[in-house]
């Protein structure tokens, strides 16, 4: 339960699968092994899973920050700015640094794209923050997942079993999970054409433990899913979603799955009770099955089973055998997962990030040739008169200066030579605020 990596490796004789090939009378029964990839966003159980900001775009990354329509707009306003001046937004670095970017030139780009507000800004840079501790990092880069590797084929004509190691994003980064969907179905939308009813989809997901997927899910997420599996399966695709408990899943959603297959379910508690009903309620009503008590009594490698008819339309609900595997059940040690990953076409496509030059890289050189322009600025201005061009001077009557007109002679020149470097407007400008009552820069 819960690791599927046993599916790339063949099963070996088991007592109980045998009796079971023998009750169900199988006669072609044999175990063999499964085309499987696997896949990890975070790197590590699979091939790494990325895309590029750009990708994801503006809106997606809106939603799923939770900004409002002025923050939509400002970050909008960023990749709108990028564009126009051919910076990349390929990875989290890019993106942090346009954000900077456009937040010091705000009254530069006032007049072509709109206001900038600082708040704005500031909240934009907080959800960046937020993404870059669950490990958003990780997922935005190059090489971007070209999703044509998920609908392969072995070289049997079978289709490969893509496994994407998930525990541990669902649960420590679930923001990045979300990215994750939300990019991957807005692609399929984008890139597979329409297919019609086709007798084989093209592409079929399972999504286990989905109450994972929708628990304190954001609504963006929610509102994705529930287009995605209303629209999809008109481009060859199917969704499943695995849950002990139907009540996991958003009405919304439950409503547009026509396949069901139920296992057991005991009932302890009344919310126990209350799940079997609904349950037993999800199905097309036999007659001839009482289906609130056989989902209690159904045993191991049983379930009830719904399917959709050739006219689309839920079959009445049947009790049924499953098949048992023919793959190992076991997971596979880590040895074991690491050579089917190092046999696996795709093994060093995806392996090693690409860090090209982009806005991050731009950005940075353009501050640094900016601050050598001011530093050479600053040395033609404090270098001293040559004696050849220096002035004839009468001297000028001493007169008496008190002590504090020679403080404040002594910074004002100071001051004015500042003037001229970076580190001395910055030094002024507090000086300045400070006098002037200012708090720590915060700007309207």
């Amino acid at each position: 339960k819960g690791d599927l990596s046993g599916l790339s490796k063949a099963g070996a004789a088991n007592p109980k699968i045998d009796a079971r090939v023998t009750q169900l009378g199988v006669e072609d029964f044999a175990y063999e092994h499964y085309p499987v990839v696997f896949w990890d966003i975070l790197g590590e159980q699979g091939h790494p899973v990325r895309t590029t900001i750009s990708d994801v775009g503006p809106l997606l990354l809106a939603r799923l920050l939770n900004l409002n329509d002025t923050q939509s707009g400002v970050l909008n306003i960023v990749f709108r700015v990028a564009d126009d001046n051919g910076l990349l937004l390929l990875d989290l670095k890019d993106l942090r640094a346009m954000v900077q970017y456009v937040a010091d030139n705000a009254s530069d780009f006032k007049t072509q794209y709109g206001n900038i507000a600082t708040a704005s800004i500031g909240a934009i840079q907080r959800g960046l923050v937020t993404l870059e501790d669950q490990g958003a990092a990780n997922f935005f880069g190059e090489p971007a997942l070209n999703l044509e590797d998920f609908m392969q084929t072995d070289g049997r004509g079978r289709g490969v079993i893509n496994i994407l190691a998930a525990d541990k994003l669902m649960q420590k980064a679930p923001k990045v999970y979300a990215i994750f969907l939300l990019w991957m179905m807005a692609e399929l939308f984008e890139q597979l054409p329409e297919a019609g009813d086709l007798d084989k989809p093209k592409l079929v997901f399972f999504f286990d433990e989905a109450h994972l997927l929708f628990s304190d899910a954001p609504k963006a997420l929610v509102d994705q899913v529930e287009q995605v599996v209303r629209l999809i399966r008109s481009k060859g695709v199917g969704i499943y979603f695995v849950t002990q408990n139907p009540l996991d899943l958003p009405e919304t959603v439950l409503g547009q799955l026509g396949n069901r297959v139920q296992h057991a379910l005991r009932a302890f508690t009344p919310r126990d009770q209350k799940a079997v009903k609904a349950a037993a309620e999800t199905f097309r009503a036999n007659p001839k099955l009482d289906v609130a008590a056989a989902i209690m009594e159904l045993g191991v490698g049983e379930a009830l089973v719904s399917m959709l008819d050739e006219k689309g339309t839920p079959a009445i609900v049947e009790r049924a055998w499953i098949l048992p595997p023919r793959s190992l059940l076991n997971p596979l040690s880590k040895p074991e997962r690491d050579a089917a990953i190092k046999a696996s076409d795709l093994f060093g496509h995806y392996e090693k990030a690409i860090d090209r030059e982009s806005a991050f890289e731009k950005l940075r050189g353009k501050t640094a040739q900016s601050a050598e322009t001011e530093s050479d600025a600053d040395s033609r201005q404090e270098e001293p008169l040559r004696p050849s061009a220096q002035r004839a001077s009468v001297p000028a009557a001493p007169r008496e200066e008190s002590g504090g007109d020679d403080l404040w002679s002594t910074f004002a020149k100071g001051a004015a030579r500042a003037l001229g470097s970076q580190v001395g407007r910055q030094i002024v400008r507090g000086v300045l605020g400070s006098l002037m009552g200012g708090g720590t820069g915060r700007r309207r």
